[in-house]
């Protein structure tokens, strides 16, 4: 087992999640929520970034109920992640407000059966799932290297795998993969796992690129899991997660890795790996390559200056 020890005057201590600092995306509901309950429950102190703050408000309130940490400090941040001049701001005010990060969790995820644009004019699934978490952790990237035992963690999927190519460069806005007949062959599916294979590919390039400050990445897939993910996108979206209900797991054993990420002693200094179920995972070829990695973190810090330059 590998243990990383921190020091406290005369004593010495290895990682331990109470009160640590974790700030979370997508906390309101599903699996960010019962990873925040569980977190909250072993001594954490919560960040939640929401898009809706009576939400938040709610969500900050469950969980002090059910953790019976009534006390627990759980900071609220309000940013649309599909909305890079919000995530921008909600950057900010969290340096503003925490002089000390632990753990960061990307967990805000979206699929849209159609295509939507973004306020950036950037195809919305993209937007939300990739460029968001990515302009976000860029942002802290610097307060979380403060502080040499940091972890960071993505939301990923086993649908990275049906980018069995990897990402379409040349087709970044979706277009083609929104056509009419490339929806009926699952372009809107592809899409998604086309930013869920960016989520390991950024964990691949982030982990090269955090080597000896201590921060690591690490990403993982939380299996089917019953939420009210893909409930926006009208009523044969909804009948077909009604018929995967039944073998689909709770959003508690959804949560199970993420929560072991952000914990486990275990996994100090374990960086640039997909987990599932509480073990090493097995991604796909494209997940594996590194110079796509590289080309993925290229084109994202030219959209995102294009995005600021307009």
């Amino acid at each position: 087992m590998v243990m990383l020890n921190v020091k406290r005057g005369n004593s010495v201590l290895p990682w331990s999640i109470r009160n640590k600092y974790v700030l979370i995306t997508g906390a309101t509901s599903g699996i960010g929520l019962a990873a925040a309950l569980r977190l909250a429950k072993d001594g954490a102190r919560l960040g939640i970034i929401a898009r809706n703050r009576t939400r938040a408000v709610e969500c900050a309130e469950r969980i002090r109920m059910e953790s019976s940490v009534h006390h627990a400090q759980i900071d609220i941040f309000i940013a649309d992640m599909g909305s890079l001049h919000s995530v921008r701001q909600v950057a900010g005010e969290i340096l503003e407000a925490c002089p000390h990060i632990d753990v960061l969790v990307n967990n805000a995820g979206a699929f849209y059966d159609q295509r939507h644009s973004s306020e950036d004019k950037f195809e919305m699934t993209w937007a939300v799932n990739h460029l968001g978490p990515f302009l976000l952790t860029t942002l802290l990237l610097d307060r979380l290297q403060e502080n040499r035992e940091a972890r960071i963690i993505f939301t990923s999927s086993h649908g990275h795998k049906m980018a069995r190519d990897g990402i379409g460069y040349d087709d970044l806005d979706g277009r083609r993969l929104y056509s009419p007949f490339k929806r009926l062959l699952g372009g809107a599916n592809l899409r998604y796992g086309e930013t869920k294979l960016a989520n390991l590919l950024l964990t691949v390039e982030l982990a090269k690129r955090l080597q000896g400050t201590g921060v690591t990445a690490n990403c993982f897939d939380p299996g089917l899991v019953s939420t009210g993910f893909n409930m926006n996108n009208g009523a044969l979206a909804r009948m077909t997660m009604a018929c995967m209900k039944p073998f689909s797991r709770t959003p508690e054993k959804g949560a199970e890795t993420l929560v072991w990420l952000a914990e486990s002693v275990e996994l100090t200094g374990q960086s640039g790996n997909y987990y599932k179920d509480l073990k090493l995972g097995t991604s796909s070829r494209a997940a594996q390559d590194s110079e796509s990695a590289a080309h993925l973190w290229e084109i994202s810090e030219k959209q995102i200056r294009a995005a600021f330059s307009k």
